[in-house]
C-alpha cells in the first residue's frame, strides 16, 4: 500500500484528501485507520467506504481495484496524528500491516 501526502498541514475546517494504491486489485476494498501517539489505532473506514458506528460523516472513503480516497470534510483540531489504509480491516487493530501513513498536522 503506497500513500499520498506523506504530510498535511491544516487548519481546522480544512478539507483533506488521502490518497491510496494497493499493489493488486483490493477485492474487498480497503480500511482506513487513525493513530495517535501512545494510542492504538481507531478504525475510521473499512469496506472502502463503510463507518463504524460512532464515527461522524465527515470522515469518508471511496474507491475500489487498487485506488482509494479517504476525505475528511471538516478538520477538527482532535483529528491531528497518522492515517494507515490497509486491505482487509480489523477492530481493534494492534498491528499496522504498511510501511506507509500520511501525518496530519
Amino acid at each position: 500500500m503506497t500513500q499520498t501526502p506523506e504530510s498535511l498541514s491544516v487548519s481546522p475546517g480544512d478539507r483533506v484528501t488521502i490518497n491510496c494504491k494497493a499493489s493488486s486489485s483490493a477485492s474487498n476494498g480497503v480500511a482506513w485507520y487513525q493513530q495517535k501517539s501512545g494510542q492504538a489505532p481507531k478504525l475510521l473506514i473499512y469496506s472502502a467506504s463503510t463507518r463504524p458506528s460512532g464515527i461522524p460523516d465527515r470522515f469518508s472513503g471511496s474507491g475500489s481495484g487498487t485506488d482509494f480516497t479517504f476525505t475528511i470534510s471538516r478538520v477538527e483540531a482532535d483529528d491531528a496524528g497518522d492515517y494507515y489504509c490497509q486491505q482487509g480491516w480489523s477492530s481493534p487493530l494492534t498491528v499496522i500491516q504498511t510501511s506507509t501513513k500520511t501525518s496530519l498536522f
